[in-house]
């Protein structure tokens, strides 16, 4: 960690490595799937402190992470946890995987019974 007060959004989900490029950070901020404490951001150039609670949009998920501290450099996936907490909330089971219409790969061809079951959770009932 250095002695910085404050870095810029996209260097800092850079060395946090939240993403792979730089170039993806000021995307991703630019976009407006940035969000520093609550508020949405709409340029890369945006400072953030200590404390300050980055909400970020990737994909199918959203990561809610406390600044922790900074770096000058990017490292090592180990060296990037320590600038962050992350305050999401542990990931709920999904219904798809209590579901019994889930299948394991390789298991074979479907029964009549498995498959009538798949046709009532689609809704596809005769």
């Amino acid at each position: 960690m250095v002695d910085l007060v404050r870095q810029r959004i996209d260097k800092w989900l850079w060395h946090a490595r939240v993403v792979r490029t730089r170039s993806a950070a000021a995307a991703l901020a630019a976009g407006g799937q940035v969000r520093v404490n609550g508020a949405r951001i709409d340029a890369a150039s945006r400072p953030v402190k200590l404390g300050d609670v980055v909400t970020i949009a990737l994909d199918s998920r959203v990561r809610v992470l406390a600044v922790t501290g900074f770096a000058e450099r990017r490292g090592s996936a180990t060296d990037a946890q320590v600038l962050f907490r992350d305050e999401a909330p542990p990931a709920a089971a999904t219904p798809a995987e209590a579901s019994p219409a889930v299948r394991e790969p390789g298991a074979g061809r479907p029964t009549k019974r498995d498959r009538r079951s798949l046709d009532r959770l689609r809704g596809d009932e005769p």
